[in-house]
């Protein structure tokens, strides 16, 4: 796999714990079941990237409050400036 610059990144083994019947099956087929394993995983990465995005729209939206008709920001801001001298 590469790097956003172009380079190689190093690799890790990792193992992943199947049925024997699923192994068997997978040995009568010729794909390169590293590379598949790779792209489901990068899949699985990208959909919980997107679903933490969306997470947080949400929050935002349900914070976001849409001010009261006639409400004057200016001046609730004045009036705590006074407040304060």
């Amino acid at each position: 796999m590469k790097k956003a610059g172009g380079q190689l990144e190093k690799m890790v083994r990792t193992s992943v714990t199947i049925p024997k019947s699923m192994k068997e099956e997978m040995e009568r087929v010729d794909v390169n079941w590293s590379a598949v394993a790779r792209e489901a995983i990068r899949r699985k990465l990208e959909w919980g990237h997107e679903r933490d995005i969306i997470e947080a729209v949400l929050i935002t939206e349900k914070l976001r409050r849409r001010a009261p008709e006639g409400w004057d920001s200016t001046k609730v801001i004045r009036a705590w400036r006074s407040r304060r001298s």
